[in-house]
């Protein structure tokens, strides 16, 4: 292993937080047949660590676990699980720096984009924490006079989280943290490409005095531990965030036992710049829209859409901005771009970069591996990109930036909605009827206005159309994990 990482292994492993077992009933756990996969460093392939390859067995027994806990967690006041998820909160910051260097590792994303999610990923356990007490319920006027009508919120119970590698720490305490919050209990199935993140927030979890059973992770098998969470009755609750063939597959197989379902899907972010935009402004802003973690985000700006006046200018100063990013490990202080996560990340890039430039785009800056080797890839700007290309069509999850010309509002808003996602969307003008007329008229569940990072824990986070269903963080998360119950107390005289 090289210097770097083999320092920050030892880093993390002296605080305790270098986890390699699954948590199923409170205790660390290998696979029962004793399989493994590897789990490596995207930006050097070295192998971190070897992690139990788990599977149906698993996944069962870490479902009862959650089930048996349920009713004594579920119990608890609003108070007490106040105080321990405030606990955790306080745990994942003193040890902030471990968990982003655990994250850079496993990732690859730079350490300051690591650390940023370890506060954004913390935010969701602080501020559901404070939540937790203030799930009120409701007194309903009756049509009796004797009659008394009420309305409580109580837990949904068992929860499935099924989390992508792309945000390891954030997208689990974004469930995590309003599910225990209110009183349920979680299985979470961690991306077996960056489950040591996971493992190691459990931990901190453990050591916050969350009971055991109320938290467990299983990986590896995806399938057949996704197969596990589905059948099992005692689950009452998938939530997923990931891709959405995925998650339409999650949605087919919860309606055999009618779970309830949340899923935040893949986006097709259009991030539209008009002519009256503040150039200086729009690049920034779209420069972090589309190159945070690599272009590895569901809200990163997929398509750039350009009004003709001032098409030109934008182009040349946003391409000198991306020429400034500095690609290479994320260790490297000096690193603002990482890594892929893997070669079929890469290839995919690739196959929508043939795709673009046979149909007649051209590549204005990039468009190729990078030197460096191993998944590392270009920061790529293509022009004259249409709407029969891929890169218009779908997602590409990498660092490539298409520009589309565009001539009036109603033909850029047109252009924007002209896709099955509705996740992300981001406009960049000095108009104030523009800004609210086209965040009306766009068909996502976030719009930035002037801004390429829009997300926090205190607003509602999800998409429309085929991007999902429910929201995740603000006071609306919350509401995902309960169930209402309506109780009539009558004869009262």
């Amino acid at each position: 292993m090289s210097a770097g990482a083999g320092a920050a292994v030892e880093k993390i492993r002296a605080a305790g937080l270098l986890r390699t077992q699954g948590l199923i009933a409170g205790k660390w756990v290998d696979a029962y047949d004793g399989k493994t996969i590897e789990v490596q460093n995207p930006a050097t392939g070295e192998v971190l660590a070897n992690v139990p390859c788990m599977g149906s067995r698993e996944t069962s027994d870490a479902i009862a676990s959650a089930h048996s806990t349920f009713y004594s967690w579920s119990k608890l006041t609003a108070g007490e699980r106040s105080k321990a998820l405030r606990k955790w909160y306080d745990l994942i910051i003193s040890h902030k720096e471990e968990l982003a260097l655990l994250m850079t590792l496993e990732q690859g994303k730079p350490m300051k984009e690591a650390l940023g999610e370890v506060n954004y990923g913390a935010s969701f356990i602080e501020y559901f924490a404070e939540e937790a007490k203030r799930i009120y319920g409701d007194i309903i006027p009756p049509t009796l006079s004797d009659r008394r009508l009420l309305v409580l919120k109580q837990p949904v119970g068992v929860v499935g989280a099924i989390t992508p590698w792309n945000f390891p720490l954030a997208m689990i305490t974004r469930k995590v943290g309003p599910a225990l919050a209110c009183g349920c209990t979680v299985v979470v199935k961690p991306s077996e490409f960056t489950p040591l993140t996971a493992l190691a927030a459990a931990d901190l979890a453990l050591q916050a005095g969350i009971p055991a059973g109320a938290l467990n992770v299983v990986m590896g098998n995806a399938p057949e531990i996704g197969d596990a969470l589905l059948q099992s009755t005692q689950v009452r609750k998938i939530t997923f965030t990931g891709s959405t063939a995925v998650g339409k597959k999650l949605m087919a197989g919860s309606a055999n036992t009618v779970k309830k379902v949340s899923l935040e899907l893949g986006g097709n972010a259009p991030c539209i710049v008009f002519d009256d935009a503040d150039i200086d402004v729009a690049v920034k802003g779209s420069l972090a829209a589309k190159f945070r973690n690599s272009g590895q985000t569901c809200v990163c700006a997929n398509r750039i859409l350009v009004q003709e006046g001032i098409y030109e200018k934008f182009a040349t100063a946003f391409i000198k901005a991306v020429q400034s990013l500095k690609v290479g490990n994320g260790l490297e202080e000096s690193t603002s771009q990482g890594p892929l996560i893997n070669e079929a990340a890469v290839q995919k890039v690739e196959k929508f970069i043939n795709d673009a430039t046979s149909k007649g785009a051209n590549i204005m800056l990039g468009g190729k591996r990078h030197s460096l080797g191993m998944t590392f890839y270009e920061p790529t700007v293509v022009g004259n990109v249409s709407n029969d290309m891929l890169l218009f069509r779908e997602e590409v999850f990498g660092p490539v930036a298409p520009l589309i010309p565009f001539k009036t509002e109603e033909e850029a808003v047109h252009m924007a909605n002209d896709t099955n996602a509705g996740l992300a969307a981001y406009i960049f003008t000095k108009s104030i009827p523009r800004s609210w007329r086209v965040s009306e008229s766009l068909e996502y569940g976030l719009v930035g206005v002037n801004e390429g990072i829009i997300s926090t824990e205190v607003a509602p986070f999800g998409g429309v159309k085929q991007s999902g269903l429910g929201r995740e963080g603000s006071k609306y998360g919350i509401d995902e994990y309960l169930e209402l119950k309506y109780i009539c107390m009558g004869n009262l005289g």
